[in-house]
């Protein structure tokens, strides 16, 4: 079956950085655009970038944008989120999926930007 699993998260101060992964299994990645995609306390769970299957092109929330890189590795089966300038609004549960969304969510990971 499919599964996301996102890691990566943790306890940030502001201005600092985290590199987030998600591994994905149980289908064939390669032909999906996936998403990075976060959720704060109260909110609707929003796409902060999204990169797609093959040639990737990568497009950026305005909130994030020159802060935030995302890019994918196809044959480890994996993308990634390097996060810098973090913001005490970047807090947030942070989940990938396919994009357009297709599968059930992971976990997610929770970031945290706090002093």
């Amino acid at each position: 079956q499919v599964q996301l699993v996102e890691s990566g998260g943790g306890l940030v101060q502001p201005g600092g950085s985290l590199s987030l992964s998600c591994t994905a299994s149980g289908f064939t990645f390669s032909s999906f655009g996936m998403g990075w995609f976060r959720q704060a306390p109260g909110t609707e769970r929003e796409l902060v970038a999204s990169i797609s299957s093959t040639d990737p092109i990568v497009k950026y929330a305005a909130s994030v944008k020159d802060r935030f890189t995302m890019s994918r590795d196809n044959a480890k089966n994996t993308v990634s989120l390097q996060m810098d300038s973090l913001r005490p609004e970047d807090t947030a549960l942070y989940y990938c999926n396919a994009y357009p969304v297709t599968f059930d969510w992971g976990q997610g990971t929770q970031v945290i930007v706090s002093s």
